[in-house]
């Protein structure tokens, strides 16, 4: 009769090996017999003998742990096939020949097995490492047999067990395995067989002790910090409270919970990633299985999940191979839930693959914007990305990138086309008006460069238009998008040299349709323009559409703020920038006629002293200056002595940019109107006379005013401007001006008849002078060009006997130095 020594295996429990090498001897001498009626039995306790002393012997060893380890699991994968190898329990007893022989073969089969036990329990004992063998023997389990299926779950529970006492009280514990652990565990607490689904609940709940162990300061900060997210789940215990094996039996909602609060994020990382590669497995069962507890985990904690891009990759591979449509939509549901959390992560990655990107992209993209609480961000990231310039060479190459050029930055054309996919989502409504402002500026800027876009991609597709236009038609400006059309803007804008007409035409038919958002638009375009300096193109764009919107919007003289932003834009180092920034201070003239005397004088200075400021662009802005000549002059005339001296400043500063001898008119001791005028007439003869009938035209416009003063000065300056242009001008356009001048006849200010009069003799004059054929009118129009009479004093407009005699000799020296100027330029020609 073979002593029990194995039948009180709980009291010979202790804290390292179990047993002595003595007792196994013993026991070994005892068994002889039963070698010949169960061979296979005895040669696999036999072989178990011979594994544990080996693996005893690598423990002691000074073996590199990863190889030591890797030779150990062999070890362990070769004697648990030996144990599926062996019958089952009833089978072996049936090869006694007597109860005694009976019993003796329990009792060995029940020794191979705690053997087997005891060496995974030494290996565990010595480095909680080595649980992840645990882990791989529910693989190879679930390869074999259900007898042993329970038997080896009842041994893996067992090492947890131990394992989580082992660690009571420990601060920090290494145990990397835990979270595939985990995801193997929480598929068989939901087995059909109930006897395993006991022992994996039990194994669960010991290794949900031992992540506690883990960290339990880091714990405790996540819990907190997770709280927000968990006010719709069902409870869960708190971390000083034991859990509970029965309620992780079946109930997939209560297992998610409880390991997504006691797993660390790199762990509970490791559990959504075993999970989701078992979701494209041949077994239904199991892939059903994994796709809810891994909805359920992202649903509470996904916010804990580290490596998203890793997982977005895995998500894009099944829904790119045959998956079933069921599982599709849990897919892309995890996208939305990670998308909950990790907004600008998932977007990030969304635009790191090729462009254009496929149906499959397309639905990711559908599946991050399905929820409207995660839209503005989503949108803020989109508006990161969109920053970049396609086509820039990346600084550092990152080994992982999939675009098909990986040494440029194709991201902003991805985003460019992701919006054309977000935009128009229900959800996204709130946020798109949100942010519209943001949006077309980036979109614009985007759509500047589709040009080299398409040279680098060999794409046709414009996606930063077809995002464009998907905005306006979200924003309610479908008819603005119509007008476009129409204008031929989109067709224009993929064409270089019109992209600058482009944004002016857009600008120019949202302020036409007063599109609703201006306000915010002009808010963020002010806002753009004071931040730290950005591409030179990309301030090219903003002040056309900026200066357009403020051209449709503002009659009244500028904010000082924008004026700012235009001095400041004179100086800029782009060339581009200045010249604009020159050609709207040249429109700014125009609004100086409106609303009252502070705004006038307030504008005409603004103007005078921009400049200023830009004097040193002398090519640029001699031209500029003379199309705001008019109303600078006829405001001389203001009865308020301060916008006088805002255009005796701001003339000043024209003089001496055209370099005109006309500043000592301009004194108070000097000055007289028509002396300004009659030099300043003399000037543009000399220099500027191809602009002479545009004044002329300029000046004709101020007949209309409702004041005098401005009639008064506008009669004189039409006399002088005609007298100037009379051989430039057509019998039909004389025609015109008279019958303006003949309506001033009717004036009930004398001041002003009596200078009409005078001016329809100037009229009379030239129009006696002209022939009756247009082909002789060219011909004396080409004639006249080569010889011009000098000008003086045409009204003598409030000229008094004590004029100063030295204005009249400077006046007639300046006309007599245009004389011999023009003719010096006739004989060059």
């Amino acid at each position: 009769m073979i002593p029990k020594t194995h039948k009180s295996r709980k009291s010979s429990r202790y804290s390292g090996e179990r047993g002595t090498s003595l007792q196994i001897l013993h026991s070994t001498m005892k068994w002889l017999h039963i070698e010949q009626i169960a061979a296979k039995l005895w040669d696999t306790y036999s072989a178990l003998l011979s594994h544990q002393a080996m693996i005893l012997a690598m423990n002691s060893s000074f073996v590199d742990p990863l190889i030591q380890f890797e030779s150990q699991l062999s070890i362990i994968e070769s004697t648990f096939k030996m144990l599926c190898s062996i019958p089952t329990l009833d089978t072996v007893k049936d090869m006694g020949k007597n109860e005694d022989d009976k019993e003796d073969l329990e009792l060995l089969y029940r020794t191979i097995f705690n053997l087997f036990e005891d060496t995974l329990l030494m290996l565990v004992y010595k480095d909680l490492y080595k649980l992840q063998i645990l882990k791989e023997m529910i693989t190879w389990m679930n390869q074999e047999s259900s007898f042993l299926q329970e038997r080896a779950m009842t041994i893996i529970s067992r090492v947890l067990s131990f394992a989580s006492r082992k660690v009571k009280g420990y601060t920090s514990v290494d145990a990397p395995c835990l979270g595939v652990l985990a995801a193997e565990l929480s598929l068989l607490c939901t087995h059909s067989d109930p006897s395993i689904t006991q022992q994996a609940s039990l194994g669960m709940y010991h290794l949900l002790c031992i992540a506690k162990c883990q960290n339990a300061d880091t714990v405790k900060t996540a819990n907190a910090k997770n709280e927000r997210y968990m006010e719709n789940s069902l409870p869960i215990p708190p971390a000083g409270i034991e859990y509970l094996p029965k309620i992780l039996q079946q109930d997939k909602t209560k297992i998610a919970q409880n390991i997504g609060q006691a797993l660390l994020p790199g762990l509970l990382t490791d559990f959504v990633w075993s999970l989701l590669i078992k979701i494209p497995l041949p077994n239904v069962t199991t892939a059903y299985e994994a796709a809810i507890l891994l909805t359920l985990t992202l649903e509470y904690y996904a916010q804990k999940i580290t490596m998203v891009s890793k997982i977005m990759d895995e998500i894009y591979k099944q829904l790119q191979e045959n998956s079933s449509p069921s599982m599709k939509q849990v897919l892309l549901w995890l996208i939305t839930l990670l998308t909950r959390t990790s907004p600008k992560k998932v977007i990030f990655h969304l635009m790191d693959y090729s462009v254009p990107a496929n149906s499959t992209l397309i639905l990711m993209w559908q599946a991050a914007g399905l929820e409207s609480q995660v839209a503005p961000q989503v949108l803020k990231t989109i508006l990161l990305i969109l920053k970049g310039k396609p086509g820039e060479k990346h600084k550092i190459m990152v080994q992982r990138r999939r675009l098909s050029v990986d040494s440029v930055n194709m991201m902003p054309v991805a985003a460019s086309q992701a919006l054309s996919t977000l935009l128009p989502l229900k959800s996204y409504k709130k946020a798109v008006a949100q942010f519209f402002p943001q949006l077309l500026m980036a979109l614009l800027l985007q759509q500047f460069y589709s040009s080299e876009v398409k040279l680098l991609t060999k794409n046709t597709v414009c996606y930063a238009q077809e995002a464009l236009r998907t905005l306006l038609t979200c924003s309610g400006l479908q008819e603005v998008d119509s007008a476009l059309k129409k204008k031929n803007c989109w067709s224009q804008f993929s064409q270089t040299l019109f992209h600058h007409h482009s944004v002016y035409l857009i600008a120019k038919t949202l302020s036409e349709h007063k599109f609703p958002q201006f306000p915010e638009t002009l808010r963020y375009l002010y806002k753009l323009s004071v931040e730290d300096p950005r591409r030179s193109e990309d301030m090219v764009i903003t002040i056309i559409f900026l200066t357009e919107l403020l051209n449709n919007f503002f009659k009244d003289p500028f904010p000082e703020e924008f004026l700012s932003l235009f001095r400041n834009w004179v100086n800029d180092p782009n060339p581009a920038v200045c010249k604009l920034s020159l050609q709207k201070i040249a429109t700014m003239a125009p609004v100086i006629n409106e609303s009252n005397a502070g705004i006038r004088s307030m504008a005409i200075r603004h103007f005078g002293e921009l400049l200023q400021d830009m004097s040193h662009h002398t090519r640029v802005l001699n031209d500029l200056v003379i199309d705001s000549l008019v109303p600078l002059i006829l405001f001389l005339e203001d009865t308020e002595k301060r916008v006088f001296q805002a255009c005796m400043y701001t003339l000043e500063v024209c003089a001496s940019s055209l370099h005109w001898f006309t500043t000592h008119l301009l004194s108070d001791e000097y000055y007289s109107y028509e002396l300004v005028v009659l030099d300043i007439c003399n000037n543009i003869l000399v220099s500027h006379k191809q602009y002479i009938t545009e004044l002329l035209s300029d000046a004709l416009g101020y007949l209309r005013s409702s004041r005098a003063y401005l009639r008064r000065a506008s009669i004189i300056l039409v006399g002088y401007f005609t007298k100037l242009s009379g051989h430039l001008l057509l019998k039909d356009e004389i025609e015109v001006i008279s019958e303006a001048i003949d309506r001033e006849l009717q004036d009930e200010d004398p001041v002003i008849v009596g200078l009409a009069k005078k001016t329809q003799a100037i009229l009379q004059d030239i129009t006696n002078r002209m022939t009756s054929s247009n082909i002789k009118q060219c011909f004396q129009r080409i004639f006249n060009t080569f010889y011009i009479k000098r000008l003086k004093p045409l009204y003598y407009y409030n000229l008094t006997c004590d004029l100063n005699i030295s204005s009249m000799k400077d006046s007639e020296f300046n006309s007599k130095k245009a004389d011999e100027e023009v003719e010096n330029e006739d004989i060059s020609e």
